[in-house]
């Protein structure tokens, strides 16, 4: 079964400790905050200028002035701080983020990432993804595992812009969960009813499997 967006977001929420600093990307690292544990304290990020943004909020509460870097209303949790985005990127390049969140649209088996430009499309921008890429030393990206066209974007070598270098250090895609060390994807664990096969079928980069690959648990 290829997990939704709304899955895969839970399952990265697993990730979160206690006590961390977490910037959110845009698209499903959004959703995340909406699956943390209750039992911990984590203070999401947003590069906009915010500290402590809570789940999205409900229909008919929505703020028009509360919104995170992707323009979607937002919710405070007590305690939350607003500041410029001078104050905010200090924050990023200082390395006070302990947990970077991401989308892309490529990732290499070196860990080099490429997630914000398409030659000769209309796209929004890089914004804030390379600071965060070069700042952060715990990086997690969120995406699908092949493109609309059933292309893998797991690959050998990234063929758009890169954002950043040798960065990435876990993904979890539609399919499963990868860590990347030793210039490869190796398999962690695989969504509930796909197969190894599956996804050795899905990933263009070099696929390590030590073992028994256990299912995803939520």
């Amino acid at each position: 079964m290829s997990l939704s967006k709304e899955q895969i977001a839970q399952r990265i929420a697993k990730e979160v400790k206690d006590g961390y600093y977490v910037n959110l990307g845009i698209g499903i690292p959004t959703l995340v905050a909406n699956y943390v544990r209750d039992d911990i304290q984590v203070e999401f990020q947003s590069e906009n200028g915010i500290l402590g943004m809570g789940p999205f909020p409900l229909e008919g509460e929505e703020d028009p002035d509360l919104i995170n870097a992707g323009k979607q209303t937002i919710t405070a949790l007590p305690g939350a701080s607003f500041f410029d985005s001078a104050m905010s990127f200090s924050m990023i390049r200082g390395q006070h983020v302990d947990l970077t969140i991401l989308g892309s649209m490529e990732v290499a088996q070196n860990g080099n990432i490429a997630n914000w430009k398409i030659p000769g499309k209309m796209v929004k921008g890089m914004g804030g993804a390379m600071d965060l890429v070069a700042s952060a030393e715990n990086i997690i990206v969120a995406m699908m595992h092949t493109n609309r066209a059933g292309a893998s974007k797991l690959l050998k070598e990234c063929t758009l812009p890169l954002t950043g270098v040798e960065c990435v250090r876990k993904i979890v895609t539609n399919l499963a969960v990868l860590e990347i060390k030793d210039n490869a994807f190796h398999l962690l664990e695989r969504a509930p009813g796909v197969s190894i096969d599956e996804i050795k079928e899905a990933t263009e980069g070099e696929l390590v499997v030590n073992g028994e690959i256990p299912e995803m648990k939520f």
